[in-house]
Formats: structure tokens, sequence, C-alpha cells
């Protein structure tokens, strides 16, 4: 049985880790409204953009033309996992959830003889396909040190995997990352963007004809590498909100485990205490009764 001073010891430092899991839960909270309206703010443009870029797929394909980023390779052999997570933890099951899916898509694509290779955009993700799947890591981007993260982030990863495209690396590329619903409801989230897939109910209805200049091909070549890099971005902004608010929902509840844990160390507290005392009345009581 625990001494009164250990405790003692204990109700201090549970009440000190109640403390810091405050502290955090009060920064996401902050970060969060921040995070969310940037989320929020990249949706209308991104759903326009797809829109706006569903007809003139819709209208190449019909024709048999368009950039290899629109028609692919050919294949689907080599396959590219762009794995989006966060650089911290301490963010409840946030991580976890976007390498679940991760491992679920590699069982998947091996069994059906794929050939699979990962990009990984945050450490937490790396850390946790790293003992499994470290011989498929082809790349790494780190954005530990970007406090906010803007466009210009964006484009460096999309860069980076639109030169493995150019140079015949994979044939087909999807992006993992968790969509944003609410504080307490995150969605690991998977979307291929080589080749270019679009939402046809996202396509203008009853929309009239056009005559491109220049050609639609054309267009589609200059905006087709922009689209990679606007979902890239719009995946980051949607992880951005997502870490906080499931960091924000595991400090509350960590805040509040240590509320119980106090509690329960408090009431264990005075018990013990309270039978040293009667131990030694008792001891008082005997004393005087010998005398």
């Amino acid at each position: 049985m625990p001494s009164l001073k250990d405790l003692k010891n204990r109700i201090d430092s549970v009440k000190s880790t109640r403390k810091i899991t405050k502290a955090m839960q009060m920064v996401a909270a902050a970060k969060l409204r921040r995070a969310q309206d940037a989320a929020e703010a990249a949706r209308p443009y991104a759903e326009r953009f797809n829109a706006v870029m569903s007809g003139l797929a819709a209208s190449a394909r019909e024709m048999g033309q368009g950039p290899k980023l629109l028609l692919g390779t050919g294949s689907d052999q080599v396959q590219l996992l762009v794995v989006m997570t966060a650089e911290r933890g301490l963010c409840g099951g946030f991580n976890s959830s976007i390498v679940r899916l991760v491992r679920g898509k590699i069982a998947e694509l091996e069994a059906a003889g794929k050939t699979v290779k990962i990009l990984t955009v945050g450490k937490k993700g790396r850390e946790q396909l790293k003992r499994d799947h470290e011989a498929k890591f082809v790349g790494h981007v780190d954005l530990s040190e970007v406090k906010r993260i803007g466009y210009a982030d964006a484009q460096g990863v999309a860069k980076d995997v639109l030169a493995r495209f150019d140079a015949e690396e994979f044939d087909v590329c999807k992006i993992y990352y968790s969509k944003f619903h609410s504080v307490i409801s995150q969605e690991p989230t998977e979307l291929q963007v080589i080749p270019a897939t679009f939402d046809e109910d996202d396509a203008p209805q009853n929309a009239s004809f056009y005559e491109y200049e220049p050609s639609e091909e054309g267009i589609l070549a200059e905006l087709l590498p922009k689209s990679v890099a606007t979902q890239i971005f719009a995946g980051l902004l949607e992880n951005g909100a997502s870490e906080q608010g499931a960091r924000m929902t595991a400090m509350d509840n960590a805040t509040r485990n240590a509320g119980d844990m106090i509690d329960r160390l408090t009431i264990q507290y005075n018990r013990s205490r309270q039978a040293v005392i009667t131990n030694e009345l008792i001891e008082i009581i005997s004393g005087a009764e010998a005398l």
C-alpha cells in the first residue's frame, strides 16, 4: 500500500499533467479556428476548379485526346501513395486512422500483384509505416518548420510528384489525408490525382458549348499540374483542421481523465490518512488504559 507521501506526490504530479493538457487544449482550440477557416475557405475554389476541369476532361476523353496527366500511362502496375499526416503527436487517433487506411490499400494492391511506392508528408505517418513498409519509401517531405501551411508548400509536394511521373517512376498516384467535418469527426480520405479523375456530377449541367482557344488539350496541359497542386493543398488544409480538432478532443479527454484520477487518489489519500489517525488514537488509548 502506498504511503501518504507517495499518494501526495502522485496527486501533485497528475495535477501538473492536467495543467499541461488543459493548456494544450486551449492552444489547439485557438489554432483550430484558423485552420478550420482556411480549410472551409479553400473548398469553394477547389470545387469550382474541379467542376471546370470535369467538363474539359469529359470533352477531351470523348475525342480520345488529352495530356498524359489525364489519360495516364495505360497501366496501373506501379502506384505511388502520398501519405499526409501530422508532424506531431498527442492528437488521438488522427495519424493512426490515416495510416490504417493506407495499410489496407497496400495490402489490397499487393494482393493484386501491384508495385507500391510511398511518399510521406509528415513524420508521424512515416514513423508508423517504417516498420513494415520502409523498403517502399521513395521520399519524404518535412513540414515541421512550417508554421502555417501555404500554397507554396503544396506546390513543392506537387513538383516532386510530377517530376517522378515525368520520369515514369509510377503509373497512378493517390493522396491520403483526413477530411475535416467537425471537432469530433474527421474522415480518412483517399483521392486519386494522377491520372486526373473528376466527379462527373461536378460538371456544369446544361452548359453551353464553347470553342476553346487554344485547344482543350492545351488548356488541360496547363491546368492539370495546377490541379494536382490544388488537390494536395486542399488535403493539407483539411489535415491541418483535422489535426487540431483531434488534438483538442484528445486533450479534453486527457484533462477529464486526469481530474477523475485526482478524485480517486484524493479519496485514497483521505482514507489512508484516516486509517493512520485511527491507529494513532488506538495506540494512545491503549497506552492510557495500560497505565
